[in-house]
């Protein structure tokens, strides 16, 4: 999965790269140009590469975290996950406000600052659900689509035990609803979030599914229409606007699901380099900082160093960040509230302490 870790955050800091150079100041840089003729225009993906990143990130989850949902009981499943991703998360959004609060930093929604009960809401990602949405730190939003399919893999286990590709079947038919109620009711009744997640949710049932047919747990013609369920919620998302960038969403989520279908057992040199290696280990610390390092670092170094090395400033920024980050903070606490909380719980078992330790170091 290394391999495929690092192209997914690869994608998604290029697509913030894109954003930032050619919506946010109106120019430009060859590397884009690259990507737009080879990716975008020839292969016919969404402008910017937008959520090709994040739909690939979302569909390893499905992958990696069935198995962890068919196997443990949900106090260690969550505790893991909440070890996974909460230390790096808070340490970024408290970055993030203090950033903001010095004015080095602006918000990534329409306010100028943050107030202290929006702040704290930031550490639980109440702040995407309040209208208008206040966005501290915007690349969090995806944690509540984890989070929400983590919650969904709990109440939905006897069932993903029972009737697994029940499961994303009836995922993708709640994430319809939840689409059509934003769309016709009427404010203040609705919650434009929540259609975000619904829209995203698809990506994570994919891999789930693809899961399932790789370990056999289904047959083939229930996968299929497990599969071609997200395929409607896409398009259905895509029709009425719920995306934010273009119309090629379908057509990138089938790109990704192939790729990642195609290099998910790939173990050969590339996979086991340590360049791939260090990216995809550090790929979750990468996310959380890059947004929060970028504009500045290119602000200031773009007029000395050209476009291109301000680019080249950024990446190495952001690498001493992000192992920072990963070597501080998610490695020795993600070990500490494992060993705390579930290491220690004899009911859980010596060989699922083993395996949610292993699971948290992925």
């Amino acid at each position: 999965m290394n391999l495929l870790k690092t192209l997914a955050v690869l994608a998604v800091v290029y697509s913030h790269i894109s954003f930032y150079l050619i919506d946010d100041l109106g120019t430009g840089w060859w590397g884009i140009d690259l990507v737009y003729d080879v990716l975008v225009d020839g292969a016919k993906l969404n402008q910017h590469l937008s959520f090709l990143g994040v739909a690939a990130f979302m569909m390893l989850t499905g992958m990696l975290i069935t198995r962890s949902a068919i196997r443990q009981d949900a106090r260690p499943f969550l505790i893991a996950r909440g070890a996974r991703l909460l230390p790096g998360f808070w340490v970024a959004v408290l970055a993030a406000i203090v950033l903001v609060r010095l004015g080095i930093n602006g918000m990534f929604s329409g306010q100028t600052g943050i107030s202290d009960v929006e702040a704290a809401l930031s550490f639980f990602l109440g702040g995407f659900f309040l209208k208008p949405e206040v966005a501290v730190l915007g690349v969090t939003w995806t944690l509540a689509v984890q989070v929400t399919f983590y919650l969904y893999c709990v109440i939905a286990r006897p069932l993903l035990r029972a009737a697994p590709t029940a499961m994303p079947t009836l995922g993708a038919a709640v994430c319809m609803m939840v689409i059509f109620y934003n769309l016709y009711i009427p404010q203040p009744y609705a919650v434009p979030f929540l259609s975000k997640i619904a829209a995203t949710l698809p990506t994570v049932f994919l891999g789930q599914i693809i899961y399932l047919g790789w370990a056999r747990l289904a047959r083939p013609r229930a996968l299929i229409l497990a599969m071609l369920a997200q395929v409607m919620v896409v398009w259905v998302a895509t029709d009425y606007q719920v995306y934010w960038a273009g119309t090629r969403y379908l057509w990138t989520i089938v790109v990704v699901t192939a790729t990642v279908v195609l290099l998910a057992r790939y173990d050969g040199r590339l996979a086991r380099s340590r360049v791939v290696y260090w990216t995809a280990t550090r790929s979750f610390a990468i996310y959380l900082v890059h947004t929060l390092v970028l504009y500045r670092v290119y602000e200031n170094t773009v007029g000395h160093l050209g476009r291109t090395g301000a680019v080249l400033a950024f990446a190495v920024v952001c690498g001493l960040v992000s192992e920072a980050l990963y070597r501080f903070v998610e490695v020795p606490a993600g070990r500490w509230i494992t060993d705390r909380w579930v290491l220690r719980t004899p009911a859980t078992g010596a060989a699922v302490a083993t395996r949610t330790e292993s699971e948290t170091r992925a």
